[in-house]
């Protein structure tokens, strides 16, 4: 893996955000659209292909990392702000969202 420059790093908006709402993406297997709160930044919609892993309502309420700074990217006919983070095994049988190990407002900034 290449390594990359600190400026390259701190380009990145990482913050906590609280999934208000999810739902499965109609016509798909992995697809969940997540409505999220992200503090000052409001509230955002993402599609993430998390379905294998996790059904949707199961998601509401927890707080994820965020990356609030990705260039929207239209799915499905729905336009995702952002990206969820999340770690997936070598084998691909299993997916973790990350989330903080603590209560922290929606919208914290990661350093």
């Amino acid at each position: 893996m290449d390594p990359i420059k600190y400026a390259d790093f701190a380009k990145l908006d990482l913050r906590i955000a609280q999934i208000k709402n999810a739902e499965a993406v109609e016509g798909t297997d992995k697809l969940i659209k997540l409505t999220l709160d992200v503090g000052e930044l409001g509230e955002k919609m993402i599609i993430s292909g998390i379905k294998p892993w996790y059904e949707p309502e199961t998601l509401v309420g927890k707080n994820i990392v965020y990356l609030a700074n990705l260039e929207t990217k239209i799915i499905k006919g729905v336009a995702s702000q952002g990206m969820l983070l999340a770690a997936e095994s070598n084998d691909e049988i299993q997916c973790v969202l990350l989330a903080p190990d603590q209560e922290i407002a929606p919208g914290s900034k990661i350093h």
